[in-house]
């Protein structure tokens, strides 16, 4: 398939890349494959778009010395945000005060 770049091709091909678009995008506007648009704006030297920077997620670090109780306290994006840190109970992440709060017990099948 032979491309022939008229000068009113080339300049749709400028306007849409200039309006952002995909070059793939471009490439279906102009029934050409991406390839085709890739090559003609790499002969043309028109400059890269800067990729979008991506919005990593906020990440709280905290400083853990060993085990500690995990219970929040406050939303972790309030600058107050903290875990209670005291010890947790064996094989839970809360302390004993935190995992009567965090685990309902079965009630007794004999009592129903």
């Amino acid at each position: 398939m032979e491309v022939t770049w008229t000068p009113e091709r080339v300049e749709r091909l400028t306007q849409l890349f200039e309006e952002g678009l995909p070059t793939a995008e471009i490439g279906r506007r102009l029934g050409l494959t991406k390839n085709a648009v890739i090559g003609r704006l790499y002969r043309s030297a028109m400059t890269r778009r800067e990729p979008m920077h991506k919005v990593l997620p906020r990440r709280n670090v905290f400083e853990f010395a060993g085990p500690s109780c995990l219970w929040p306290f406050g939303h972790p994006n309030d600058p107050n945000f903290h875990f209670c840190g005291a010890r947790p109970e064996p094989g839970k992440p809360y302390c004993a005060e935190h995992t009567a709060l965090a685990y309902i017990r079965p009630k007794d099948q004999n009592a129903a």
